[in-house]
């Protein structure tokens, strides 16, 4: 009787090592990948946000920002007075007092005087009379205004506009219009004196 010998026992199917990303070829022995090196270590920082600061400047134009009142210079007199920004009216007025209108060498001129507020004085101005309007109150009277060219000073702008002659109380003193305000100035409303005159 034959008696079976003891089996052996069978040796492991050799296992291919597999291919490493990094190494081109495939070797005898197993080899480990190597480590990733830190090359530069990233930081995130939640930065807060910059505050918010008021515009300047609007447009492309860089058109200087005004607000809703601001001082004003009233050439030739020289007078400097508050004014309210209206960008619903379409012309500059000016509260002036002692209206006059003469003729001299066959051309009318208007004399009228300007309050000072700084000092209290009546300040006498004498302008080319431009024109005449007539305005008509809440009440249906009608007025005629005279319309005389003045240089009007914001800020660093200088404009020489059209400004009516206004003898009545206005809050006030100068109404700045779109006369003055079209390309050369943008109005916050919302905002008072972001120009120094």
């Amino acid at each position: 009787m034959f008696q079976s010998s003891p089996q052996q026992p069978e040796c492991p199917a050799t296992v291919e090592a597999p291919a490493c990303p990094v190494c081109p070829e495939v070797v005898a022995e197993p080899l480990s990948c190597p480590e990733p090196q830190v090359v530069e270590k990233v930081v995130t920082v939640q930065a807060p946000p910059p505050p918010a600061t008021a515009a300047t400047t609007a447009t492309q134009k860089h058109l200087p920002i005004v607000g809703a009142v601001e001082w004003a210079t009233v050439e030739p007199a020289n007078i400097r007075m508050e004014a309210r920004i209206d960008t619903g009216s379409a012309t500059t007025t000016l509260h002036a007092e002692n209206l006059q209108l003469v003729e001299k060498d066959g051309k009318r001129w208007v004399h009228f005087s300007l309050l000072d507020p700084a000092t209290e004085e009546q300040i006498a101005v004498e302008e080319r009379l431009r024109r005449k309007v007539v305005k008509k109150s809440g009440d249906g009277d009608k007025q005629t205004r005279y319309v005389v060219k003045l240089w009007i000073s914001l800020g660093e702008s200088r404009i020489l506009a059209d400004v009516t002659l206004n003898d009545r109380d206005m809050e006030y003193p100068l109404i700045v219009g779109r006369n003055v305000l079209v390309d050369t100035m943008i109005v916050d409303v919302s905002r008072k004196h972001l120009v120094s005159n």
